[in-house]
């Protein structure tokens, strides 16, 4: 049986991943969600202290806190962020690397970089803004829309702004490395990161024909995929 960290993206949570961890574990599988600091379940941690940084540590310090070992670690949209910057601390116990239509960034990447947006002033700065307000996503069901939108918080800049470290570049670790793309929403930031996946020889790739929210709107297909790499 596998160990799975999974990490969630930006405005939201752990709960998203609540069907696709109930599948796994039903298989045998250990799987832990790490909720990031400052948003979803932690959103009353929030505060502009929050970055990058800190998500990083919120999930090195599951895997060496647990002691996990030979972990699946995926990052799902911007949680590719967080677990490509968690590999300079834990990266010996990983053994598969997953994007999940995700950033895929070198050292001295942002999301403002990626994303071709400009960097948000210094939120030290006296009454500068330090939060970024999370916009309503489309669901292939509308209860479930309307029960995850619910539960959408702003997110700190920071975590946008910061760059991340990887000193060794990601091809160049001794782990494996897969790549899921969501088809239905074709371009966009995870189209560059999707297309080398899929013609390089040193990833796996996969497509599930639904929109971004994945873990959401198909959560037996993803349990399935990540099964398969146990």
């Amino acid at each position: 049986m596998a160990c799975y960290v999974l990490v969630h993206g930006a405005w939201g949570g752990s709960y998203g991943f609540r069907l696709v961890r109930r599948l796994l574990q039903a298989d045998g599988h250990e799987v832990f969600t790490p909720a990031l600091t400052g948003i979803g379940e932690r959103s009353h941690l929030t505060g502009p202290h929050v970055d990058l940084s800190l998500h990083v540590l919120d999930v090195v310090n599951v895997v060496r806190y647990e002691d996990l070992d030979d972990v699946v670690l995926l990052g799902y949209s911007y949680g590719g962020m967080v677990v490509t910057g968690a590999l300079e601390h834990i990266g010996d116990r990983v053994r598969e690397l997953v994007y999940l239509d995700a950033f895929v960034p070198a050292d001295g990447d942002s999301i403002a970089s990626l994303s071709g947006r400009p960097p948000a002033g210094p939120v030290a700065e006296i009454g500068a803004p330090w939060l970024v307000p999370a916009e309503p996503r489309e669901f292939d069901d509308p209860a479930t829309g309307a029960w995850s939108n619910l539960r959408r918080t702003a997110q700190p800049v920071g975590t946008f702004t910061e760059p991340v470290r990887l000193p060794v570049p990601l091809e160049e670790q001794r782990l494996g490395r897969t790549y899921i793309r969501a088809t239905a929403d074709p371009g966009g930031p995870f189209e560059i990161p999707a297309r080398h996946a899929r013609e390089s020889p040193a990833w796996r790739y996969h497509e599930i024909a639904t929109n971004h929210m994945v873990p959401e709107n198909r959560p037996a297909e993803l349990a399935a995929l990540l099964g398969a790499l146990a």
